[in-house]
């Protein structure tokens, strides 16, 4: 499900402000946690509305003052789609990172088990059997699957993978897929070892 947040623009003004233009920063908000940015423009308090975010007036300037804040806001709104679509939790910090373009992309789970399949598929013969490769395969199938059905995306961030979604994962192949005891406890293994490397890596 997809995190709401809130976008608000505002005048920052210096603590020895006294008169002439302030700042203008946006505030994103997610469950009550915020994060500032500065929108490298400015305002005179007297010329903005502080309930709509935006200068008042119909001068030229002002205009293009608030085209430009329009901008910014479909650009943080960008930034929150592209953090949920990245399967990433939706904090303050992460969409101001998106936005910033500081947002660091990590391995997905997806992408993880079939770097590790493909991987094995080349030893084959070698140190694996047929079968074994089959198994991790089939364990694609059902996370390719799993996943838009519980969260809402293609695909997670190996980060966010921890002990509620193995369980989510557990209760889904017992469930919907009516898998069997042995066969659910084996395929949970197998998912940990197709990752368990970059999950290392990531802490």
């Amino acid at each position: 499900m997809k995190t709401n947040f809130s976008l608000l623009f505002y005048l920052k003004k210096r603590k020895n402000y006294v008169n002439g233009n302030v700042p203008i920063y946006m505030r994103i908000t997610v469950e009550g946690n915020r994060a500032e940015i500065a929108t490298n423009r400015d305002c005179d308090p007297k010329r903005w509305n502080a309930k709509g975010g935006r200068a008042i007036g119909s001068k030229e300037e002002i205009k293009v003052l608030n085209t430009h804040l329009d901008q910014l806001q479909n650009a943080v709104y960008y930034a929150h789609q592209r953090v949920f679509d990245m399967g990433l939790p939706i904090t303050a910090d992460a969409i101001k990172s998106s936005y910033l373009g500081t947002l660091i992309n990590s391995h997905t789970l997806l992408e993880a088990v079939a770097d590790h399949n493909l991987k094995m598929e080349q030893l084959v013969g070698k140190d694996y059997v047929r079968g074994t490769l089959n198994r991790y395969k089939v364990l694609e199938r059902h996370l390719k699957v799993f996943i838009p059905l519980k969260y809402g995306v293609a695909d997670m961030d190996i980060r966010t993978i921890d002990q509620a979604f193995l369980n989510g994962f557990d209760h889904y192949l017992r469930s919907d897929k009516n898998c069997a005891n042995n066969y659910v406890v084996r395929t949970l293994k197998i998912l940990e070892r197709s990752f368990a490397s970059v999950w290392k890596m990531n802490g």
